[in-house]
């Protein structure tokens, strides 16, 4: 079966890491340590390891350790199907973080043709009962996951889009200036909407049928009031019959950027938003593991697992239904818990990380 790790990780000024060095497998990894010790930056190093800002979504100027400020550099081994990648990442200055692969400088979605990424982060457990543009960012991780290029036609959607609202404040009334932005936004926005279908019907797909002590959801992408043209052509005809109503707005009022996703719990028939705390954390475990469960169909590998704080949340015949299913999905799952005793139905299935802080900085020690 192929296999995707990250089996080396070195971290030199990120976040609370001066310096810290891993060696490891392809098993799971429980990592635990008190609260602020540096457990979550050692996962938000990983996640910097795909397209994107990482999973907290920061600017790169914010990682870098305090007080020095001088930068922070990434490093890792990736072996994905055999091939081992050398991959770096790092940013000086407050610049954009930059990219290399086996020491060639690269574009970020190049990391996404090489290792899939998917994380659960306790900032998600609002998903269900926060505003649509967190359900947004959430799918379109998701559909990233199974399409690497989502990522930028979702940034030449944003600049088209973020061009033609500037405009219209300006109160711009001649239809040359918004004709090839809005056939911009067009084409990457019927794009957004293809891949986000598509990740809800891989989704849709992973969950039936499958063995879960986690609660399956049905998911539906629904629409504002003005509805979501599916077509390029479509798409475009309603931006510029919209164009005097957007003007009185300030801003684009269709397309894919008002789109938001619907949950039910399909047991209960109850909405997502409507359900207990420990629900809403059951339906996003369980969301988590699909999307791993159709990337390996789709890739022969289960992509990397990041998931943060998970076990705190979870009783413990439910923690050992997780990593049951972690193990037997051969995901290589990076996990953080405040003591051992939260990984302890892992056993010698996985490899135990104590973060420490020391002097300052983070200390990590694999046992």
């Amino acid at each position: 079966m192929a296999s995707l790790a990250l089996t080396k990780l070195s971290l030199s000024h990120f976040r609370s890491h001066k310096a810290a060095r891993l060696q490891v497998d392809a098993r799971p990894l429980a990592i635990f340590g008190a609260n602020g010790a540096g457990k979550t930056n050692i996962l938000e190093a990983v996640s910097l390891f795909s397209p994107g800002r990482g999973m907290r979504r920061a600017a790169a100027k914010d990682m870098a350790k305090r007080p020095e400020d001088i930068g922070w550099k990434l490093a890792g081994l990736i072996e994905s199907d055999g091939r081992t990648y050398e991959i770096e990442t790092s940013s000086e200055d407050g610049a954009a973080r930059s990219v290399r692969i086996d020491g060639k400088p690269a574009a970020q979605t190049a990391l996404g043709r090489i290792a899939r990424v998917v994380w659960l982060i306790p900032s998600m457990d609002r998903l269900w009962i926060e505003g649509a543009d967190g359900r947004r960012r959430f799918l379109d991780r998701m559909s990233m996951s199974f399409f690497p290029d989502h990522s930028d036609v979702s940034l030449e959607y944003e600049k088209a889009m973020r061009e033609r609202n500037r405009l219209l404040k300006a109160e711009v009334r001649d239809t040359h200036w918004y004709v090839a932005l809005e056939g911009q936004m067009a084409r990457s926005g019927a794009a957004i909407h293809a891949n986000r279908v598509a990740a809800l019907e891989r989704l849709r797909a992973a969950q039936e049928g499958a063995e879960t002590a986690f609660p399956s959801a049905e998911l539906e992408l629904v629409q504002s009031e003005g509805g979501m043209p599916e077509s390029e052509t479509d798409l475009a005809e309603a931006l510029a019959e919209s164009r005097f109503r957007d003007m009185a707005a300030g801003r684009a009022l269709v397309g894919p950027h008002r789109s938001d996703l619907y949950g039910v719990f399909a047991a209960k028939g109850v909405l997502a938003k409507d359900c207990s705390t420990g629900e809403q954390k059951a339906l996003l475990i369980s969301l988590i593991l699909a999307n791993a469960r159709a990337l390996k169909a789709d890739l022969g590998a289960p992509p990397i697992v990041l998931l943060d704080e998970v076990a705190a949340h979870l009783d413990a015949s439910r923690r050992a239904a997780l990593y049951d299913e972690i193990c037997a999905l051969g995901a290589q799952a990076w996990m953080t818990g405040t003591g051992p005793e939260l990984f302890a139905e892992l056993g010698a299935r996985a490899q135990h990380i104590e973060v420490r802080e020391n002097a300052g900085a983070s200390e990590v020690i694999l046992l």
